[in-house]
Formats: C-alpha cells, sequence, structure tokens
C-alpha cells in the first residue's frame, strides 16, 4: 500500500487544486449517431447498426433530441451556447471502440464559459467555473474474465459488448477548481450531486450513478501554495459514486502529499478507484490533447442551433434544484440544518409530494426522515424505493391529526403498510389499532388503575402531578396503547375533583 500523509498534515502542507470531469449519458431513444437503441442491459452485442461499431461505408446522423439536451445542460450551467460547433475524430485504440476513435468535441464545443453554484453542507455556497460541455459517444464495455474483481490484471481474456458504444454522452470540464482547501474532498462530491439532481431535474437523463449514467473522472494535484504553478495531477478514471468521490480526493491528497513530502515527484496517469480498500492504484500514463490526434469529422456537418431555439429552451427550463430547495425551504419553515438533512437523503421529492398530497411539512419530514429512512437503511435500498407511496403517508397522517391515531399506533400501521398489507385506513381497521374512544371502556380503565395504585392517587390530590404518569402507563396498557392520553388525563382529574 503507498505511503499516506495524514489528511490535516496534508492540508496544512499543500493546497489542494481539483479538475472534475463529469460524463453523463442522455436518456435519448436512440444513440448518438445511428437509429440502434439506446437502452441499458440486454443481450450482449444485439442492440447495434453498422455506425455503432464502425463497420466500413456506415455513416453518422446527429441525434437532434442529444443536441437539445446539451444545450439544456449548458443553459441550466449558464454557459455560452455556441451559434455553430463541430465534431472531431479522438484517435486512439481501444477494443471497446471497435473504429479505434471515438467522435466527439474539440476545440469547438456546444457549451463554454459557465459556472454552477454549489452548497456544501453548512450552507455555504461555492462557485465551480465550468470550462466546457461537449458532446460525444460511449464506448463499449469491456468484461475480464478470470481476474480478481473482474479486472484486467491476471484476467484470462476479455469481451466486449457493444451494445454501449454510441450512446449519447455530454461531458462536462470543470476549469482548475481552486480555494477548496480542506473542503476539497466535500466540494467535489457536492458538485457532481448538483449536477446529478441538475441532469434529473432537466429529464435529460436518469442519472443512476450505480447504473453508470454518471461517471466522473477526477482530477488532483497539489502544490505548496496558492501562489505557484499548479502541480503535476492524476486523474482517477470513472468514479461512480459520491462517497467515492469524496474519498478518492482525500485519499489522493494524502498519497500525493507524502510523495511530496519525501522529496519525490508525481507522475501524472490515470488512476483507478478500489471501493473494498478506499486506494487508488496506477493505470497509465495520462495523456495529453495532442496524442489523441483530433481532426474534424469529415463525415459530419458543422451544428448550428438557431438563437430562437436556444431562447425557447432557455424559457422552458424548469427551476433549478438550488432554487427550489431555496424556496421549498421558506414555505415549508424548514431549519437550514434540517434542510440540508432532507437533501442530503435524497428525500426532497418524496416530502414534497407527500405535502401536495395534504400533509403538513413537518409531518412528511417527519415520516421520511424517521421512520421510513431508517426502512430504507435496513433494507439496504433508496429512500424513494420504499414499499410505501407519499399519498399512503399524507393518508397516515391524516389519521394521526383526526385523532384515530397516535404516532405509537401509526408506526404499527406504517408496518402494515410497509408489509403490503393495504393503505393506512384499511391495515389501521385490520390490525384493530384505532384509538378507543367508548368512554365506558375508558372509565373501566380509569377505576382499574386508580384502585390498584392508592398511593399514587393520594399524591395527586396532594397536588403532585408529576405522578398521574403511574396511572396513565397502566392505562394505556390496558388498552394496548389505543387509549387518548389526553382523554385519559382528562377523565382522571375530573374524578380526583369528584
Amino acid at each position: 500500500m503507498a505511503k499516506l500523509l495524514s489528511y490535516e498534515d496534508a492540508c496544512s502542507q499543500f493546497d489542494p487544486v481539483l479538475g472534475l470531469e463529469v460524463h453523463v449519458e442522455l436518456g435519448t431513444k436512440t444513440k448518438m449517431f445511428d437509429a440502434a437503441p439506446n437502452m441499458s442491459g440486454g443481450e450482449p452485442n444485439t442492440r447495434l447498426q453498422p455506425v455503432s461499431v464502425g463497420l466500413p461505408g456506415s455513416l453518422p446522423v446527429v441525434n437532434k433530441q442529444a443536441v437539445e439536451y446539451a444545450i439544456q445542460i449548458g443553459l441550466a450551467l449558464n454557459c455560452q451556447i455556441a451559434e455553430t460547433c463541430r465534431f472531431a475524430r479522438k484517435n486512439y485504440f481501444y477494443p471497446d471502440l471497435a473504429k479505434a476513435y471515438q467522435i466527439s468535441q474539440f476545440d469547438e464545443p456546444i457549451a463554454a464559459d459557465g459556472y454552477l453554484d454549489v452548497e456544501l453542507s453548512d450552507g455555504e455556497i461555492f462557485r465551480v467555473l465550468i470550462e466546457r460541455a461537449h458532446m460525444e459517444e460511449d464506448a463499449g464495455k469491456n468484461t475480464h474474465v478470470g481476474g480478481a474483481e473482474g479486472r484486467i490484471q491476471g484476467a484470462d481474456y476479455s469481451l466486449v459488448d457493444y451494445n454501449r458504444a454510441g450512446v449519447p454522452l455530454v461531458e462536462i470540464v470543470t476549469r482548475p477548481i481552486e480555494g477548496a482547501g480542506e473542503r476539497a474532498p466535500e466540494v467535489a462530491a457536492a458538485y457532481v450531486r448538483a449536477l446529478r439532481d441538475i441532469f434529473q431535474t432537466l429529464g435529460v437523463s436518469e442519472a443512476r450513478m450505480e447504473r453508470g449514467n454518471v461517471r466522473a473522472d477526477v482530477n488532483v494535484s497539489l502544490r505548496t501554495n496558492a501562489t505557484d504553478p499548479y502541480g503535476t495531477r492524476t486523474e482517477t478514471k470513472n468514479v461512480n459514486s459520491f462517497r467515492a468521490i469524496e474519498r478518492t480526493v482525500r485519499y489522493e491528497m494524502r498519497r500525493q502529499a507524502a510523495i511530496l513530502n519525501a522529496g519525490g515527484t508525481v507522475t501524472q496517469e490515470t488512476r483507478h478507484w478500489h471501493e473494498d480498500t478506499s486506494t487508488t492504484s496506477a493505470g497509465r500514463e495520462k495523456s495529453d490533447a495532442d496524442d489523441y490526434r483530433y481532426f474534424p469529422e469529415p463525415d459530419l456537418v458543422p451544428v448550428a442551433p438557431s438563437r430562437e431555439w436556444v431562447a425557447q429552451l432557455r424559457r422552458n427550463l424548469p427551476e433549478l434544484p438550488i432554487s427550489r430547495r431555496r424556496r421549498l425551504r421558506e414555505e415549508y419553515g424548514f431549519s437550514a440544518e434540517e434542510m440540508r438533512d432532507v437533501v442530503n437523503a435524497d428525500a426532497l421529492d418524496v416530502i414534497e409530494a407527500t405535502v401536495e398530497a395534504g400533509a403538513a411539512p413537518q409531518a412528511a419530514r417527519k415520516w421520511w426522515m424517521g421512520e421510513l429512512s431508517r426502512y430504507a437503511k435496513d433494507h439496504e435500498m433508496e429512500l424513494a424505493n420504499v414499499p410505501t407511496t407519499p399519498q399512503q403517508v399524507a393518508a397516515l397522517q391524516a389519521l394521526v391529526d383526526q385523532g384515530k391515531l397516535n404516532d405509537k399506533l401509526a408506526r404499527q400501521v406504517l408496518e402494515g403498510v410497509l408489509a403490503g398489507e393495504g393503505e393506512p385506513e384499511t391495515v389501521m381497521a385490520d390490525r384493530g389499532l384505532e384509538i378507543v374512544r367508548d368512554d365506558s371502556v375508558l372509565e373501566a380503565a380509569v377505576d382499574d388503575a386508580m384502585a390498584a395504585n392508592p398511593d399514587v392517587v393520594e399524591k395527586l390530590k396532594g397536588g403532585k402531578m408529576k405522578a398521574i404518569g403511574a396511572l396513565i402507563g397502566p392505562i394505556m396498557k390496558a388498552t394496548r396503547g389505543q387509549a387518548d392520553a389526553g382523554a385519559v388525563r382528562e377523565m382522571i382529574m375530573a374524578k380526583l375533583n369528584q
């Protein structure tokens, strides 16, 4: 394992500079340059057309929907949209690129010179400058058989699936991210999370990182102080979770700091992230742009989006995530800490839907951030995938608001809903959980408790009202928790007054 400097020492001795290249697969029906279906999964090498694998004589045609999605992404990132741009051939040989080059954009991207304001955990806003957002096609997928963890090292042979070849991508490249200091790992993860939220809000991609819809190449370099030239960078490829992005930056800062602290030099290279050990390992020496021998793609005409089209797309942009969070926080009366917890838990969508279904904001937050978050964690699933709906949660809260359930009984009803027993009112009825409102039943339970605890009754008569809990407890037990504690208290007080 590489020698590491402590994170605190790395931050005190060096200034980190980041660069992030984020790829997002666009959710178009067909691929970037042909009519092959753009769908995940499927039998290997079945979702292809001649262009997908670069067969001789096949000619690419630009997917208009992909161009529109790319413009929307550029507008959401405050970029300038090019009046004309063109595609280029990026030449390099890998077996997952059958034609030995990738159609991408080089010196004329569709969008450039933008920024994204990123909200950190304490509410601080950090502005990340965007250099460019450009269109390109994805490569196929290599599967290495016989090696550890599916890696090429030690593999007996490799297989190639070209189903992903030609899937539309937009790559978003930042300018060097400076000034983050010890918060560099958090800034990197928060930036990619903000991008993911934008992609989903725009509807341009499912943006499921676990499926590879969004992948980040994480560049890290160190320098002695902020006035020095940039240090030598490493690029950790295809990191696809927020936690892994944060850990990649932290690890590379510690690793590079140890090298520099010992008088060594950092190698410019690509690296691989290992989730099991939370480490990176060397890949290949990093190529510069000249090594790819870019030249204009001769089979495609330039793309020239009209200003009217761009203006229309700008007008139709939905409310973007950071604006939406600020609006909902104010409308719901959430504290800054409450809203950060909601956002970090990916709970805002389900809470908003629960409020729209009739629940009060704080009640919706309580259920989704409490019982339902625990359920999701215990069952290792996304919060949005728990087996209940915002409408059911709102209906459950309505039963509480109507006095038919207390919180304890409502949790039991929720257990039934999660177990597939039906709607909240059905579960309440089937399990017999509705609060007891029969005065004769309550009165009998109160009389029994007072008769069994004469010492408590005497304390209450003497004005020691804290002792009332010693009566309420047995009464709730006798009614299986279905008595209204407030009604029980009133009944006890009435009997004491008599």
